[in-house]
């Protein structure tokens, strides 16, 4: 059974961090790839960063870069979001996410509200 999630939401003012954590259980590891996703009110979801469990490797949406980073602990089986200079506009419920690498993603958590007061 598969099993993801999420935690580390909250409020924070603009300028300021949070980290995300995604728990993750039941899947392949070695064969997937996760991704963190937002979805903001009366918006569509969008991609924010995705991590290839098996080295590692990173991809961010322009509007994220440079400032969030996404990792990975293959102990804990637990992937982060850790975002810095947050801006009113991450605010969103964000989505912890994974699938087969290249497959799309099929695994979705529950969810975690992320507010960011200017």
């Amino acid at each position: 059974q598969v099993q993801l999630v999420e935690s580390g939401g909250g409020l924070v003012q603009a300028g300021g961090s949070l980290r995300l954590s995604c728990a993750a259980s039941g899947l392949p590891f070695s064969s997937y790839t996760m991704g963190w996703f937002r979805q903001a009110p009366g918006k569509e979801r969008e991609f924010v960063a995705a991590i290839a469990w098996s080295g590692g490797s990173t991809d961010y949406a322009d509007s994220v870069k440079g400032r969030f980073t996404m990792s990975r602990d293959i102990a804990k089986n637990t992937v982060y979001l850790q975002m810095n200079s947050l801006k009113p506009e991450d605010t969103a419920v964000y989505y912890c996410a994974g699938g087969y690498s290249g497959k799309g993603y099929t695994y979705w958590g529950q969810g975690t509200q992320v507010t960011v007061s200017s």
